[in-house]
């Protein structure tokens, strides 16, 4: 089986971690994952000056309708989280999760590989989780001190869960994405008079995957910056108790990890 596998990877060209790359001062830099990101965020803002532009009062138009939607959302997974809205948190994760769909639908556009999913390279995803935890610990320090927030990394447990976080955050998000990439290689194995008919229908599901990845990845962080609040200190914002809060977000958080 292994011997099968390994003559699919090497017909398709599948490698892990092979990126168009250049140098510079010492350092090696995937400028493919660069141009896909860059572009990925000029996408972003395009769309933020076009609502900029279409907003209105009255009848809104199509970019109005969605950008509330995602707005509510956000918003709604930020109050169940930590009980209150937050300047910093809502427009983060609707930043995250447009940037993360658009980079991941890259994979449906025929461009022979020189503008893949951003999210195909680890580099990105550790580096995307890890903005992501600093924003988070830094939160959560200026919320409940940073006496009360260091308390429970005297556990043991705690602390593992800590270090492992950025980890299954980037990896969950890249393996997704990445396994898109080797299905579609596969499926170039076929004849090209039978390939199109596969390779459509994966490319509309592996849409869908680019959207709940996406989802996943918000909901993610949106929860680590409730448990980052539930730390310690005064739980005066919150309608809930503390502790009860922490297990609706551990649940949460349960329901993520079997959806991914």
């Amino acid at each position: 089986m292994s011997l099968v596998a390994a003559g699919l990877a090497t017909e398709t060209e599948i490698e892990a971690g092979h990126h168009t790359t250049f140098e510079w001062l010492g350092l090696t830099f995937n400028s493919d994952t660069m141009l896909s990101t860059a572009v990925a965020g000029v996408v972003v803002l395009i769309f933020g000056f076009l609502l900029r532009r279409s907003v209105t009062d009255g009848v809104p138009g199509k970019i109005q309708l969605l950008w509330e939607s995602l707005v509510e959302w956000v918003q709604g997974l930020t109050l169940s989280s930590i009980g209150r809205l937050n300047p910093f948190i809502v427009p983060l994760g609707v930043a995250l999760f447009l940037f993360i769909l658009i980079g991941n639908w890259f994979e449906a556009i025929p461009t022979g590989h020189k503008l893949p999913p951003p999210a195909a390279d680890t580099n990105m995803t550790y580096g995307l989780a890890l903005v992501v935890i600093i924003a988070v610990h830094t939160f959560g320090i200026r919320e409940v001190g940073l006496r009360h927030y260091l308390k429970p990394f005297l556990s043991p447990l705690h602390l593992i869960e800590e270090i492992v976080k950025p980890f299954s955050l980037a990896l969950r998000l890249f393996g997704n994405i990445f396994a898109g990439g080797i299905i579609l290689s596969l499926i170039g194995l076929i004849p090209n008079y039978g390939a199109w008919i596969p390779e459509v229908l994966w490319k509309i599901f592996g849409m869908a995957i680019g959207g709940i990845q996406a989802f996943i990845f918000t909901l993610l962080t949106i929860l680590y910056f409730g448990f980052a609040v539930s730390h310690g200190g005064d739980d005066e914002h919150h309608d809930e108790p503390k502790e009860k809060k922490k297990k609706k977000a551990k649940k949460a958080e349960e329901k993520v990890a079997v959806a991914a």
